[in-house]
């Protein structure tokens, strides 16, 4: 039996009702369930879900849908029900959120900030909502994170002008990252506090130098994410060139390592000339063709006179048969995409066009183009799991390559969902293969070293370095080796 229903204006963020979902689908006797907003692309999966998806939904409507026998059903709704309402509680059971005694919640951020002893507000709302609210804070005295992605970039530019004026920074839009003092924001993940400050234009770029510098027993002290576009020639840098100052102010940081994909070539020049003028020294970590985030951590470790370790890896048996198909990569982070697709295009055979030689392709499904209206794959898996199943029973695809990011905000177990669909796809071929580059520390809540064993015993060769990652799934095509320290 299958029940949909529209609640008309009954608000929810994705994180919330993705977790929803996954708890009532994971009842017995439930075949499917899904709670989300009504957006296009929420009711286009619900319609792959095999419900009639209401056509008077729309983006301020929730939409729950559930499949299942008679009982589980009636069971099912009910779950769900309770699920919503605790989660749509305040303190205590109080839907408006207040405590008898004090004061009702503010209704705007700048109320906010002028309650609170803070010095940044944390902005999460859809991209077209941003602009007032971050305008907000920063009217307020704050410095400013913006989580949110499709935000304007004529928007983006006038937050980091108004922030310039009033002597802020402006991290963002799509910011997922940061670390300010030693706390965490957004999907950080567990590092030793240390002599390193980041300066980050990608947050999965980011992550990766975080947890190699703290594989090496290296801290990070602070990471200013400035969002994927700051050093676009539209936004020249402007926050980069701010948190680079506040950095070299920072007497507690010894080192400076500035994360990008390749930035504007007159904007690399910019920012190269005001890196020479500061006190802190400068490693400039631009995965390319002719670099990776992995060895600009190297530069940074001997830089601070710290020896290079052996990054940890846990591999897997090879397939019982030669691989013979393409790459595929389903990757939950940009810049580790671009790194990859960067070591897949570079190793023997080259690339034409859009895609390497060899027919390798890699996807990013954190992209815009995914997240518009649903939760980053990051915390939803679902679409990843569906192009797991979709490629391992292609035979063109002979490798999958797969980022897993661990940390505060991420999905607390994702190798409860990912192995098993690893193991469904190694028992489909004798002739594929699986890599995971891992992302992470021992001392995040998902617990880096369990999620490697977990991953591997379904069957993928796992790695700390992304860039390693993709060398050996690149090299493992018969006759290719294995490209592991290349």
């Amino acid at each position: 039996m299958k029940w949909v229903e529209v609640r008309r204006g009954a608000y929810h963020d994705s994180v919330t009702l993705m977790r929803v979902s996954r708890q009532v689908g994971e009842l017995a006797g439930v075949d499917g369930a899904m709670a989300a907003m009504g957006t296009r692309l929420n009711l286009e999966m619900l319609a792959r879900m095999g419900f009639e998806a209401p056509g008077d939904a729309g983006p301020a409507d929730l939409v729950v849908a559930v499949s299942a026998d008679g009982e589980a059903l009636d069971a099912a709704r009910r779950t769900l029900d309770d699920l919503l309402a605790s989660a749509g509680a305040g303190p205590a059971g109080n839907r408006s959120g207040a405590v008898p005694g004090t004061l009702p919640p503010a209704r705007t951020t700048g109320a906010a900030a002028r309650r609170a002893d803070a010095g940044i507000a944390l902005v999460s709302v859809p991209g077209p909502y941003v602009f007032p609210e971050a305008m907000d804070a920063l009217a307020a005295g704050l410095n400013v994170m913006v989580f949110s992605d499709n935000v304007p970039l004529e928007q983006e530019i006038a937050l980091k002008d108004a922030a310039a004026r009033r002597g802020l920074i402006v991290m963002g839009p799509d910011c997922g990252t940061a670390v300010v003092g030693g706390a965490g924001l957004g999907f950080a993940n567990a590092v030793r506090p240390g002599p390193v400050g980041l300066v980050a234009a990608s947050g999965t770029g980011a992550q990766q130098v975080m947890c190699l510098l703290d594989a090496a027993g290296v801290g990070v002290g602070h990471a200013l994410g400035v969002g994927g576009r700051d050093l676009s020639l539209e936004v020249s840098g402007r926050s980069s060139l701010a948190a680079l100052a506040a950095l070299d102010a920072d007497p507690g940081t010894e080192l400076i390592v500035l994360v990008s994909k390749p930035p504007a070539p007159q904007v690399a020049d910019l920012v190269a000339e005001a890196a020479r003028r500061l006190d802190t020294p400068v490693v400039f970590a631009f995965p390319g063709p002719e670099d990776d985030l992995t060895r600009a951590t190297e530069r940074a470790l001997r830089r601070l006179g710290r020896p290079v370790p052996e990054w940890p890896r846990w591999p897997a048996a090879p397939p019982a048969r030669p691989v013979t198909g393409a790459l595929r990569g389903l990757f939950s982070g940009g810049t580790l995409r671009d790194e990859a697709e960067a070591i897949a295009s570079t190793a023997p055979g080259g690339r034409t066009g859009g895609r390497t030689a060899r027919g390798h392709e890699l996807i990013d499904y954190g992209d815009d183009a995914y997240t518009r209206g649903r939760a980053h794959p990051m915390i939803d898996p679902t679409l990843r799991l569906e192009a797991i199943a979709k490629q391992s029973a292609d035979p063109a695809c002979g490798v999958l390559l797969l980022d897993v990011v661990l940390g505060y905000g991420a999905d607390p177990d994702p190798a409860a969902s990912l192995a098993p669909a690893i193991v469904a796809a190694l028992d489909r071929r004798d002739d594929l293969a699986v890599v995971v580059s891992l992302c992470g520390t021992p001392a995040d809540p998902q617990g880096r070293d369990a999620q490697a064993e977990a991953l591997r015993a379904a069957g993928a060769s796992v790695f700390a370095s992304n860039a390693e990652a993709a060398r050996y799934a690149a090299g493992l095509r018969a006759g290719e080796g294995t490209g592991a320290d290349g």
